[in-house]
């Protein structure tokens, strides 16, 4: 039994003091009265109780503070802006599946549905120039999408996990030779050689990003990068499937190239009798271009990898974290996967306990969250998905619309409570929570409530329809939400986009959406202004239909959300304590009289009330 220790308001306070030791702790609480029982968990107040909804204790389990509510941004590099034209991809620089690649000579020029071979010169110092224009969106943390050696623009398929890609960064030994209009393969693609592999851009671009993390640092930005470790691509120097490596010079061959190779334990071959030129390794979903990475059959593999884990969190680069793409793929057994990212979690946290440890995952993640691998997730589940279905009744890659979804506030609540309790505060807390990404379409094209793609809808019906309204309404959702708020670049422009690859154009520098802008510099601002926003509790006051109304509150200091929905004018009636609150959002103070506030919400329309 609990004691009752004091009593304010309405309130009675009970406690019970309990020692633990290295062993998680579950716990719900029993309320009895008379014959009735009532058990209280994470849900709430429930008929029975459920063990996976159990409160729970995990010793040891440290997110650090600085990410918790922290304001993020995502920059898909190749598309944020071009500081630097030497180091731009060329036309004819290499082949890439099976095409020339292109240098886009218009920024402004859209992204076709063959995209992966196509670059805008977008790079590092582009980002170092915009700093002060991040700082003031009250942008905290920077998100990059990988920047390590890749040939492609999205750069998912690494070449090189131990150096940045001079693309992004700098070529100071460059040479002329470009492959044929006409060629098959990159026998000729010198200059992507020396760009890509020789050791003075390699080093030049290396010491250029850790100049860059300084930067950042130094303006109180920190700066997340991109691991992906289930797959490399075929480019990679480990496996070398394009021949660049074995052209350049002090490089072990590659996997690919020879059955002697130090790499060959790394992927699984399927044909050992394959060599030279063994192209029977397993690829990811099956693309030859992306090899899965052999870690049960290779010590020297998993080595590798914690190498490249500490080195990017350790001095003199200091990243401040991993974002780890698709890391439940990771492996070829969950025993396995769990096994790794406990010794990755082991080996990032030792260079670097302040490094956030943050992975892709759909689905329930709480196998990972459990104090001993992931500190957190890309919130899909409990943020980004609730979300868009509630205000535009659209699925993330605006595949599918249902309008029994669009404007229930009931099930939004239901779903959000179902899988925020899947985590523990401090990984709900530090979640990165999206409206759009790069996989997926962008939230402003959501808002028209039409399903397609690029391929099907063509480019201009993106942006046809589009609710601003309703637009504004989820960047304040998104604000005020527990978690970290993570803007897409371009989103705080009216950036329109269908799902990959139309989701990732260009940032239109000087066609800017200066209204929405404001809106987002706004609301940046608050923020970083309210520690209730940031780190306070969570609690449902109100919702019928369309309406949502609900309350962050730390200590004294209250802020309460309201969202209307629908294309209806709305008056919801609430009991209210003091006097009338104010509207951050407009500056208004509201009549409050005999403690019920009569709260008006205009069609699409959303307040923020202290």
């Amino acid at each position: 039994r609990m004691k009752r220790i004091c009593t304010e308001g309405c309130f009675d306070y009970y406690e019970i003091c309990v020692e633990i030791d290295e062993e998680p702790v579950s716990y719900y609480f029993e309320i009895r009265l008379g014959s009735e029982i009532c058990f209280y968990n994470r849900l709430g107040a429930e008929n029975q109780a459920e063990a996976t909804y159990a409160f729970r204790i995990i010793p040891g389990f440290h997110v650090p503070e600085w990410v918790q509510g922290a304001v993020m941004y995502q920059i898909y590099v190749d598309r944020f802006r071009n500081g630097d034209p030497t180091n731009d991809v060329e036309t004819n620089e290499y082949i890439y599946i099976g095409s020339p690649v292109q240098r886009v000579e218009d920024w402004d020029e859209l992204p076709g549905t063959l995209d992966v071979g196509r670059f805008y010169g977008g790079d590092l110092q582009g980002v170092w120039d915009k700093l002060d224009y991040l700082k003031s969106l009250g942008v905290e943390c920077i998100y990059l999408n990988p920047v390590f050696v890749s040939p492609s623009n999205h750069k998912y398929d690494c070449q090189d996990y131990e150096h940045i890609d001079p693309h992004y960064g700098v070529i100071e030994e460059d040479m002329d030779l470009l492959v044929a209009s006409d060629a098959m393969d990159n026998d000729m693609a010198g200059k992507y050689a020396a760009r890509t592999a020789d050791e003075a851009n390699l080093k030049a671009s290396d010491e250029f990003f850790a100049a860059f993390i300084t930067a950042a640092h130094q303006k109180g930005i920190r700066v997340i990068i991109d691991g992906v470790f289930n797959h490399c691509g075929s480019f990679n120097k480990w496996m070398d499937a394009e021949l660049i490596y074995q052209h350049e010079g002090n490089y072990e061959p590659g996997a690919y190239v020879s059955a002697d190779s130090p790499y060959r334990s790394y992927f699984k071959f399927n044909n050992q009798d394959g060599w030279p030129f063994n192209d029977s390794y397993d690829g990811w979903w099956g693309f030859s271009t992306l090899p899965k990475l052999n870690y049960e059959e290779s010590e020297e593999l998993c080595q590798a990898v914690m190498r490249v884990a500490e080195k990017w969190v350790s001095p003199p680069f200091g990243a401040d974290g991993w974002r780890l793409d698709v890391a439940a793929d990771l492996g070829r057994s969950s025993e396995f996967n769990h096994r790794f990212w406990q010794r990755f979690r082991d080996a990032v946290k030792k260079a670097n306990p302040q490094a956030v440890i943050l992975a892709e995952h759909y689905g329930d993640p709480s196998p990972w969250l459990d104090g001993s691998q992931w500190d957190t997730v890309m919130n899909y589940d409990a943020f980004m998905e609730p979300v868009s279905w509630f205000l535009t009744g659209m699925e993330k890659h605006s595949d599918e619309f249902n309008e029994k979804l669009l404007g229930n506030g009931m099930t939004f609540f239901d779903i959000m409570r179902y899988h925020m309790c899947r985590m523990q505060p401090q990984s709900v807390y530090s979640a990165m929570n999206e409206l759009s990404n790069h996989d997926h379409s962008r939230f402003m094209t959501r808002t028209n409530r039409r399903t397609g793609r690029l391929d099907s809808a063509g480019s201009e019906a993106a942006s046809e329809g589009i609710s601003y309204g309703t637009f504004r309404q989820g960047v304040v959702m998104l604000m005020t939400w527990p978690g970290a708020p993570t803007l897409y670049y371009g989103d705080e422009t009216g950036l329109c986009g269908w799902t990959d690859p139309d989701c990732r154009r260009t940032y239109p520098w000087g066609r800017e959406d200066r209204d929405l802008l404001a809106w987002f510099t706004r609301l940046g601002a608050l923020r970083n202004a309210y520690p209730a926003l940031q780190s306070g509790t969570i609690s449902w006051l109100y919702t019928a239909g369309p309406l949502l109304i609900f309350a962050r509150q730390n200590g004294d200091q209250r802020l309460t959300t309201a969202v209307n929905a629908s294309p209806d004018s709305h008056t919801v009636t609430l009991l209210w304590e003091g006097a009338g609150p104010t509207d951050l959002l407009t500056g208004d103070t509201l009549p409050c009289s005999g403690g019920v506030l009569h709260l008006q919400l205009p069609p699409w329309g959303c307040r923020l009330l202290l």
